[in-house]
């Protein structure tokens, strides 16, 4: 194939401008880079090949216009400097001026545009390029491993043909892979190459879809790229073929497995260290390090520094939270931007059947869900399987979002005009997750942002962000790999972990058009003053302090089981605890049944299986605890029950504060005043209703409240005149279901537009409107540039 003859004149300069360079940005590793620029230079007409490589420091990357390949022989008397003119003339590299450089810097590619301009026109068809008859690498590591079984080209071509019809190469292309392969001029460039799980997954398919399960096993423990444990080996080889629905005897597998291993050379210390087997770097730790999740893959981040991660019922470090690096959160961000293009086209329907998967996913390892909650946070199993179920109910909800993002459409406003509204994604969205829910905040969140065509950032709290030792991970990154099994594309959700530095980027980065935020008063506060003055869509629940109002007809029993469950459930330590109760009429006839009920509470780790209330998440909140409650007994309160100095067998140095409850507790003391966020209940009294309303509408904080009566009367007044954002009657945490959205009162909530529900889509999307006339238009007929009126 000759060089694409370019034209002159505007004509040229057309076609240059529409040959557009990639966008610099931020990469994983090399190969993501190369991919990047490969996949945008197609879209746009020409075709990148390396020019240049280090491969740890640097690639430069060159338009490849399918020129005529360079003669390779030497002229006879022919000096070198000829030979080199010679060479550089003929190359298909140096006809064309765009260039692109990657540099590696901070254990980060970075990529820059030296030269985005062409001299030749854009290719109408990129399969007449020569580098459509390229094998791929995965198609070179099989004509290997199928040349070693006796199989020959044409059979091999035939083959791969199976899996790839558009291949187009010829049995020639196979005899020159094979002689490169016999003198070992490939080694190097294809075999000693990091190939990735997915990479590795889809070859496992391609053989088994040749019939070759021998071949299969073969390649796949061959393969001088692969690393891992024969543990690893097997089950992924077995849930692959179960990701197919291929069937396949577990003991063929494990003979495969068997004879495999026994012939597979010995590595020796001083072997080449492309064929060393390694774990990714964040597990080689102990205690293994979180990774950060950018652009579809685990990442360990470059960070010197990290926070220690402790089991609260232990003090056990269970794992460490890097504090991600600038860079590492631009590339999460530049992922995130690279993938909204795409996912926004995504139709919503199909957006909406990997919402369907997922929540089958999540009810799936429901169980290693709720044990990675508990094992870092402390709450019981029972509570952290609600977490989990509580979140799922948004997942399921983001199911049937296409009828929830329906414009509206008026015909015929002005004589042969209609005009109708659509909703759009915004583009890069983030979010910033406390530690009292490890997965429902965090499902409350980005499911519904990228079902309605976002892209997402989620930075999870650096107390609760995975047990790496037992679920790599742990919630937040699990989370995110259920999505990804469900078909996420890569880059649509990103997880970086970190402290003050990441929510400043997240304030300050341009990319990110809306924030929300679930978490304390003042980081709140923070977050939404400095995300609102660079104007971006911010939403920020803050604050939690709601009361329960007790009537005197109230049922007692469900009246006392309600304020047990909801006051010390969690320890106490989530956004909707009952932890203010105002008896109307006096605390007197409650008190000893209330009392009685606390005190009989199971109080030790949340993994022993009759567990009811669990440690506190950290020493430094138990003592933020007991010095509240101490102030309160200084100020005049009653401590009618004590926890503070709970001893539990087998974990007496956990985090425990028992079931404790004040009365006479008074607007004035500091322990009202203050979010206690712990198993403390405090009791309050009113002598009548208008009193207990007063009392709760005088609270700063305006989550939610509840009344506890028989009286529809009081309930209708409570309902009517209380100044909350939720409101419960006889029910104890007043959480609707997602499709009704979660509201919250100011000053607990800071923004426009709350979470899920509609309120949710209202606020990950935007409204457009059209106005469109399609009546035959006379040229001279001035009243078509009238705006439409009636």
């Amino acid at each position: 194939m000759t060089d694409i003859q370019s034209s002159s004149g505007s004509g040229l300069d057309e076609a240059q401008m529409q040959m557009q360079p990639p966008p610099p940005g931020t990469f994983v590793d090399r190969e993501e880079l190369i991919q990047h620029v490969g996949d945008f230079a197609v879209s746009q007409g020409y075709v990148v090949t390396i020019k240049q490589s280090k491969r740890d420091r640097v690639v430069v990357l060159g338009c490849d216009r399918g020129g005529v390949y360079r003669n390779r022989k030497k002229a006879d008397e022919e000096t070198s400097a000829e030979r080199k003119r010679r060479k550089r003339s003929g190359s298909r590299l140096t006809n064309c001026p765009f260039e692109a450089v990657g540099k590696k810097d901070d254990g980060l590619w970075v990529l820059t545009i030296k030269n985005g301009t062409h001299n030749h026109e854009p290719l109408k068809d990129i399969t007449e390029h020569p580098s459509a008859r390229r094998f791929s690498e995965s198609e070179i590591v099989l004509i290997k491993e199928m040349t070693e079984a006796g199989l020959k080209p044409r059979q091999i071509l035939k083959r791969l043909r199976q899996s790839n019809p558009e291949l187009l190469s010829t049995p020639k292309h196979v005899y020159n892979v094979k002689a490169k392969l016999r003198q070992g001029n490939m080694t190097g460039r294809y075999l000693m190459k990091n190939v990735n799980v997915q990479m590795i997954k889809f070859d496992l398919y391609e053989l088994h879809a040749l019939d070759e399960p021998n071949l299969c096993i073969s390649s796949l423990l061959r393969a001088p790229f692969f690393g891992g444990t024969w543990e690893h080996i097997f089950m992924m080889y077995i849930s692959h073929l179960n990701l197919y629905n291929i069937t396949s005897s577990f003991d063929l597998v494990e003979e495969h497995l068997r004879n495999f291993k026994s012939l597979r050379p010995e590595k020796s210390a001083g072997r080449d260290k492309h064929l060393s087997i390694a774990e990714p770097s964040w597990r080689q730790r102990y205690p293994m390090r979180v990774p950060n999740f950018i652009g579809g893959r685990l990442v360990n981040s470059q960070s010197f520094a990290s926070i220690d991660v402790i089991n609260p019922a232990t003090q056990q470090v269970v794992s460490q939270v890097p504090l991600t690096t600038n860079e590492e959160f631009r590339a999460a961000v530049f992922a995130a931007k690279r993938a909204f293009p795409q996912w926004r086209d995504t139709p919503i329907t199909t957006r909406q059947r990997i919402m369907f998967k997922f929540q089958e996913l999540i009810r799936r390892d429901i169980d290693k869900l709720a044990m990675s909650i508990t094992t870092e946070h402390g709450k019981t199993l029972k509570d952290a399987h609600g977490d989990v179920l509580r979140g799922l109910e948004v997942v399921e909800h983001a199911c049937g979002l296409a009828s929830l993002q329906i414009g509206e459409f008026v015909s015929n406003i002005s004589s042969g005009i209609d005009t109708y509204s659509i909703r759009e994604p915004l583009g890069v969205c983030a979010g910033i997750c406390p530690f009292e829910f490890p997965a429902m905040i965090p499902l409350w969140i980005f499911p519904i942002a990228v079902t309605c065509g976002n892209t997402f950032i989620l930075k999870p709290s650096e107390k609760d962000p995975g047990d790496c030792q037992m679920i790599p991970g742990g919630a937040s990154v699990m989370l995110a790999e259920l999505a990804m099994e469900a078909g996420l594309p890569n880059g649509v959700l990103n997880i970086v972990h970190g402290t003050n530095e990441i929510i400043n980027g997240i304030c300050d980065d341009d990319d990110i058009k809306a924030i929300s935020f679930v978490g304390p008063n003042v980081v709140g506060a923070y977050v939404y003053a400095r995300a609102s003055a660079k104007g971006k869509r911010t939403q920020s629940n803050i604050g939690t302090k709601n009361h329960a109002v007790v009537m005197p007809d109230a049922s007692v029993g469900a009246t006392i089981n309600a304020l047990v469950a909801a006051g010390f459930g969690g320890a106490g330590q989530k956004c909707m605890a009952l932890n203010m109760a105002v008896f109307v009429g006096g605390l007197g006839p409650w008190e000893e049944k209330l009392v009685e009920h606390a005190r009989a509470l199971k109080v030790t780790s949340g993994t022993e299986p009759d567990a009811e209330l669990g440690p506190v998440i950290s020493k430094q909140e138990k003592e933020r605890i007991i010095t509240l409650i101490q102030t309160g007994v200084e100020s005049g309160a009653k401590l009618v029950l004590d926890g503070r100095n709970i001893v539990v067998a087998g974990y007496e140095n956990g985090n425990f504060i028992g079931p404790t409850i004040l009365s006479d507790v008074t607007v004035n003391m500091e322990c009202y005043k203050e979010d206690i966020f712990g198993p403390v209940l405090l009791c309050m009294q009113a002598d009548s209703i208008e009193e207990a309303i007063n009392i709760v509408n005088g609270n700063k904080y305006s989550n939610g409240a509840s009344i506890f009566t028989t009286s529809g009367v009081a309930a209708r007044k409570f309902q009517t005149e209380v100044e909350v954002g939720q409101v419960g009657i006889n029910v104890p945490i007043s959480v609707p279901l997602p499709f009704s959205s979660f509201i919250s009162a100011k000053p607990s909530f800071a923004g426009d537009v709350n979470f899920d529900g509609k309120a949710g889509i209202q606020f990950y999307t935007q409204v457009k409107t059209v106005t469109q006339q399609w009546r035959d238009l006379v040229s001279d007929d001035s009243s078509s540039h009238l705006l439409p009126s009636s």
